[in-house]
């Protein structure tokens, strides 16, 4: 590569991560659906014309920022599934990893939470994406326990789902905690008595099923 292709490059990717920041700031108050492409491309201080040289429309943005914002913890979640353990080990590094998410890209987080049931359905679809390949690599790992022994397959993955979910809601609460400036103790709590009521009602179940 030449010198000056690689400063194009240099430059072409300092232009994009303009536009994805200048769109979460812009969104810290209002839905994807109601921001335009000229209000992020003046916040990024970039000339209109220079969006389409990275996206298609703010579609395509939309669903940047949430591959950003999800793709880079499944490795991490199949981590924590594999590793040995009890409930309460597992519960906690999960609670741990989601409570990094929302410290490190609280941005990202409002972004995901606002636009989960938003107006764009590029979005919405990508968020689904995401969370429905968590739900598979969280069901392989109950598939493969020993308490989901006899356990149906939609069984399984109604749990899985159940665990994405949680995991969702517990980004929430741990945001609105950051931006009331509240400790995250009492939502940490509550993350975690809920996952140990979700375990023992695996528990119970298996044994039900098991009968």
């Amino acid at each position: 590569m030449s010198a000056e292709t690689g400063l194009r490059e240099t430059r072409r990717r300092r232009t994009r991560r303009a536009l994805l920041d200048a769109a979460l700031s812009e969104l810290a108050e209002r839905s994807l659906g109601s921001l335009g492409l000229r209000e992020v491309t003046r916040a990024a201080g970039v000339a209109p014309t220079a969006f389409y040289r990275h996206f298609r429309g703010m579609d395509e943005l939309g669903t940047v920022l949430v591959e950003e914002a999800l793709a880079s913890l499944h490795g991490t979640v199949r981590e924590i599934l594999a590793a040995t353990g009890d409930a309460d080990r597992r519960g906690d590094a999960a609670v741990r990893l989601i409570g990094d998410l929302v410290r490190e890209r609280p941005a990202h987080v409002r972004f995901l939470v606002r636009e989960r049931h938003g107006g764009v359905a590029a979005v919405r679809e990508a968020i689904a994406a995401q969370l429905d390949v968590f739900a598979d690599e969280i069901g392989v790992a109950l598939g493969s326990d020993r308490l989901s022994a006899g356990w149906a397959a939609d069984d399984v993955t109604m749990l899985a789902r159940l665990l994405v979910d949680h995991m969702f809601m517990t980004a929430s609460a741990f945001l609105t905690a950051s931006l009331r400036g509240e400790d995250r103790s009492a939502a940490t709590g509550t993350a975690l008595a809920q996952l140990r009521l979700i375990h023992l009602g695996r528990v119970h179940w298996a044994g039900g099923r098991a009968g």
